[in-house]
């Protein structure tokens, strides 16, 4: 019975469908920054090529190989460090790889704990999307309810004592829903007539 109510469980919770109209609608949202950035790209292309064609590639050469040569003594310098601090001692190494075991724990734990949190943050924002989406949604039925029957004009109602007035287009349409709900009379039924017993 766990696994029935793990999935009934699982299979209920609106998270994960909020979780995706969030991504979705969060999707939307920079879908529509992209003109914006390839107008940019546009205005400012031709002055990039131009200062491409401009550059001397030798220029470019000697300042990828002073980069290299410089990242490359970096390099030297770290790795003599490391291989220079490392302690013989045993004990020591065990510690400091039991300590990055537990640092490593924890950074996973916290990253773990970071994803779920954007994890509701993006559910929250899909609940807000849909619930958006659904009221736009009403407001384009009721658009459309209003188009098919016409905007409501007032009716003439008369009160009790038969003196006529003039009642709201509210009041008319209250009128007609409690005239829908009122039960219609049924027809009594024929009282069915006794067979006589076969011979």
């Amino acid at each position: 019975m766990a696994i029935t109510d793990d999935l009934r469980k699982t299979l209920s919770d609106p998270t994960p469908l909020y979780f995706a109209a969030g991504t979705a609608d969060l999707a939307l949202q920079q879908a529509k920054k992209v003109p914006a950035l390839v107008e940019q790209l546009r205005a400012e292309a031709p002055a990039r090529i131009e200062k491409v064609r401009a550059t001397d590639p030798k220029a470019v050469q000697e300042k990828a190989a002073a980069r290299a040569k410089e990242a490359q003594e970096t390099l030297q310098s770290k790795v003599t460090e490391l291989i220079g601090g490392f302690d013989v001692d045993l004990k020591k190494l065990g510690e400091q790889a039991q300590d990055l075991a537990l640092r490593g724990v924890g950074v996973a734990a916290e990253y773990a704990v970071r994803a779920r949190e954007t994890y509701e943050k993006v559910a929250e924002h899909g609940e807000q999307a849909v619930k958006t989406w659904r009221g736009e949604a009403a407001e384009d039925i009721e658009e459309l309810a209003i188009a098919v029957e016409g905007k409501a004009e007032p009716v003439e109602v008369k009160d009790e004592s038969g003196r006529p007035k003039v009642a709201t287009p509210e009041a008319a349409a209250e009128k007609k829903a409690a005239a829908r709900k009122a039960p219609a009379a049924r027809k009594p039924t024929p009282a069915k007539k006794p067979t006589p017993p076969a011979k």
